[in-house]
């Protein structure tokens, strides 16, 4: 008998429908999972653990749930903030013994899919994007423009690599090739993630699968990225009933949990920190453009 057969009958038990219909109908706590991972400045909080921790557990522990759904957007981010998250997912769910269903909106792509790959099953729309397995890094190079306005640039270092690809030096091909080397250990962890994961539904070659690119929902299905199409609530009103109670698990919103969850010094931070922002705003804008978003 499957998990689906058992959740039937026990809804189906004579005994269940002299209850209030709060306590028949199943239920299965709903998580956003939304935005780049990682990007963190006063202006644009990303995704990271100690930001989606608290909803986690609070998911978890909620009453008579059957499952947690996860509805990712994310074009990824912080390679180690997606792990930590992942991980995390994954010993709430084995803990509880609560299945994770994960629903991908328009992307789950780079560390985004490697969260989604925290679900039991995942589902797409048949216009989500999903995979880009792999690892990005990327900086400019300005050695030619400050020697134009007549800029020396001077550095002082101790330690050999401390000013490896400074975007003010020319590049050195030995910092290129360490960076590659960092990239490909990132990328291997990233790939038996995936495999682990997936397990016997991924189908097609690794070099394809791994490659970085990324693919529609009904293509992701076919490689096994997926497992289905389907939004939160048709998959889980099919599995679980009409009468289903999806509570959304959110943060605390408004002025007063805003202002008591600032830090202290958060005000001359956001004056300050202007550029810091401005550039994150960019960085973030350029993940999500990838995708076509």
């Amino acid at each position: 008998m499957t998990n689906e057969d058992r959740d039937h009958n026990a809804l189906n038990d004579g005994w269940m429908w002299f209850l209030p219909e709060r306590f028949r109908a199943a239920v299965v706590p709903v998580v956003r999972l939304s935005g780049t991972i990682g990007a963190v400045t006063p202006l644009r909080p990303g995704l990271t653990l100690s930001g989606v921790s608290r909803l986690l557990e609070k998911a978890f522990e909620t009453k008579r749930a059957r499952a947690v759904a996860l509805v990712i957007n994310s074009p990824g981010g912080s390679p180690v903030q997606s792990h930590q998250i992942y991980e995390r997912i994954r010993q709430l769910a084995e803990t509880k013994k609560i299945p994770v269903l994960v629903f991908v909106e328009d992307v789950a792509a780079s560390g985004g899919y490697m969260i989604a790959c925290a679900g039991d099953e995942i589902f797409c729309d048949p216009s989500s994007i999903l995979g880009s397995i792999g690892v990005i890094g990327g900086t400019f190079g300005f050695q030619d423009l400050i020697k134009k306005v007549g800029i020396e640039r001077r550095i002082y270092t101790s330690g050999e690599h401390k000013s490896s690809l400074d975007p003010f030096l020319p590049e050195n091909p030995e910092d290129v090739a360490r960076l590659k080397a960092i990239q490909r250990e990132i990328h291997d962890s990233f790939i038996a993630l995936v495999k682990r994961s997936r397990g016997a539904r991924l189908q097609g070659e690794a070099g394809y699968l791994f490659s970085g690119e990324y693919w529609a929902g009904e293509r992701s299905v076919k490689l096994g990225l997926a497992d289905g199409i389907g939004d939160v609530r048709s998959v889980l009103r099919a599995r679980y009933g009409a009468r289903v109670r999806m509570p959304v698990i959110a943060p605390k919103s408004g002025l007063l949990s805003t202002l008591a969850g600032r830090k202290p010094g958060t005000g001359a931070m956001i004056g300050a920190g202007f550029a810091d922002d401005l550039i994150s705003a960019l960085e973030t804008r350029a993940l999500w453009a990838r995708y076509g978003l």
